[in-house]
């Protein structure tokens, strides 16, 4: 079944006097449950892409369909409602709040969607569990390894269980022993379900996907399997 679909995605970016073009027509399909990397050179137009998926942007124009649901002319009130509900994201940078310990910082979707607070603990503290931080509750993000800062980024991701997880760039600042841990991670969630999808420029890491989309210039270059 197509969990997500676009067809002539377009996107521009009007910077002053000055139209760019960040996607140039792009038609992509992906099946609920794939583990899917999206490769390709700086400003080919990979995050981009993975913008509109998650519902933080908008095509110029073209169609994006989300569960054979047309969200790309949702107004963002109701495009903030799917994030909530359907989407976990993981980013380079961990986006972690620091002044808050990382049980506090899982528990923040949660939160967002309305469930109570001694559930929300219950559950956060369950994903973390399963994460490898149990033990890490009440640090905060600066006490933590980069490789832990990343399972707290996917702990917080995946705690509203959402049908899709995106990851941009989610080993870029990791050493290779703590790459492979999250990586790892991302494999399990793949193989309980999950459909993710990660950008990355990295053909080592690509490699750990089923199948690998190459970007160029703004449109789809290359969708074979990896």
């Amino acid at each position: 079944m197509e969990i997500i679909k676009t067809s002539s995605l377009v996107k521009d970016y009007d910077l002053g006097k000055l139209k760019v073009r960040a996607l140039s027509g792009v038609d992509i399909s992906i099946t609920a449950g794939e583990f899917v990397a999206i490769m390709g050179p700086s400003g080919s137009g990979k995050s981009t892409l993975m913008h509109i998926i998650g519902c933080l942007d908008r095509p110029t124009t073209g169609e994006y369909y989300l569960d054979s649901e047309l969200v790309s002319k949702l107004p963002k009130s109701a495009l903030a409602g799917i994030r909530n509900r359907k989407i976990g994201f993981v980013f380079q940078s961990f986006n972690l709040l620091p002044h808050l310990n990382i049980l506090k910082n899982v528990e923040l979707p949660l939160m967002y969607s309305g469930m109570g607070s001694r559930k929300r603990r219950s559950k956060a503290m369950e994903i973390l569990d399963s994460v490898g931080l149990s033990d890490r509750l009440k640090h905060k993000p600066n006490e933590l390894s980069g490789g832990q800062r990343q399972r707290v980024a996917i702990a917080r991701a995946i705690v509203n269980d959402p049908s899709i997880l995106l990851a941009d760039e989610p080993t870029g600042n990791l050493d290779s022993q703590a790459g492979g841990d999250i990586l790892e991670i991302f494999n399990n969630l793949h193989k309980a379900g999950n459909t993710v999808i990660m950008v990355t420029h990295d053909p080592v890491v690509a490699n750990r996907a089923n199948r690998i989309i190459r970007f160029k210039d703004g449109l789809v270059a290359d969708g074979d399997l990896a």
